[in-house]
């Protein structure tokens, strides 16, 4: 007997869709049969992903969203559900970085990583989660999953990335939160970390003698991929995960436990 994850049916918002992790989170849902809606503001790069996503056989919407514009994430929530239907996953992914010493640290920077990782990851979830809970109250049986993308960073200090690690712990206390004040309204809340996975983004540093230094300072002397989140991407959105909420799970190549 086998078992297969199928999400046939299912409508996942993916945010900071536009390239690397989030690219691949919504292409994997995609395959795996729900209806996923791209956001970000990079509209350009959601409509190639789309086009890319649709060649493959899966459905895919486009939506502008800005997650540090209150008034954009409602809008964009409104847009999604009017474009596929109720959202019944959420990967809440959008994020940003700067690399400085905490004594550098402008306001501007400040405000640039935290509105966008912790106030704006906040508000996008906060923005689905009501719906989630008015759609609850009308049918109990309703199940829905958030997955909020934080950060081994978030868990260790990473020199240099002090403010970047910073927002990321807050993302974590958050899913907690969510986790325990949503639950009884069937929505299972909890936050994947990933450690060093190379996209297209950091290419150029992890082939400089910096980043290659960095690789061979990892416990198995390797960067990840973005599909070696696959699985527990799938686990976490799944039906079958009712049991999970609240958990924070690494996937790092054992970077925490180093």
């Amino acid at each position: 007997m086998g078992i297969e994850v199928n999400f046939e049916g299912k409508v996942a918002l993916v945010t900071g869709a536009s390239s690397g992790l989030g690219a691949r989170f919504a292409k994997i849902l995609a395959m795996a049969g729900a209806q996923v809606v791209l956001a970000s503001r990079r509209i350009d790069h959601l409509k190639e992903l789309r086009a890319e996503i649709e060649a493959e056989g899966g459905a895919a919407h486009v939506v502008a969203l800005d997650v540090t514009d209150y008034a954009s994430i409602k809008s964009a929530v409104a847009h999604a559900e009017t474009e596929a239907g109720a959202i019944d996953i959420l990967v809440n992914n959008a994020g940003v970085s700067t690399s400085e010493r905490l004594v550098d640290v402008t306001p501007e920077d400040y405000a640039y990583v935290m509105d966008t990782n912790q106030r704006g990851a906040f508000f996008v979830a906060q923005e689905v989660a009501k719906r989630m809970i008015a759609r609850h109250k009308g049918d109990p049986r309703k199940q829905h999953r958030i997955i909020n993308i934080a950060s081994a960073a978030g868990q260790r200090v990473v020199p240099e990335l002090g403010l970047y690690s910073m927002s990321k712990a807050a993302v974590i206390h958050m899913t907690k939160s969510m986790a325990v004040e949503w639950g009884r309204f069937g929505i299972n809340v909890n936050a994947i970390c990933p450690g060093y996975i190379g996209t297209e983004m950091n290419a150029e540093y992890f082939n400089s003698e910096q980043g290659r230094q960095l690789t061979s300072m990892l416990p198995r002397k390797r960067i990840g991929k973005p599909e070696d989140l696959d699985g527990l991407l799938l686990l976490l959105a799944a039906e079958e995960s009712h049991f999970i909420n609240g958990a924070i799970m690494n996937a790092d190549d054992g970077i925490s436990a180093h």
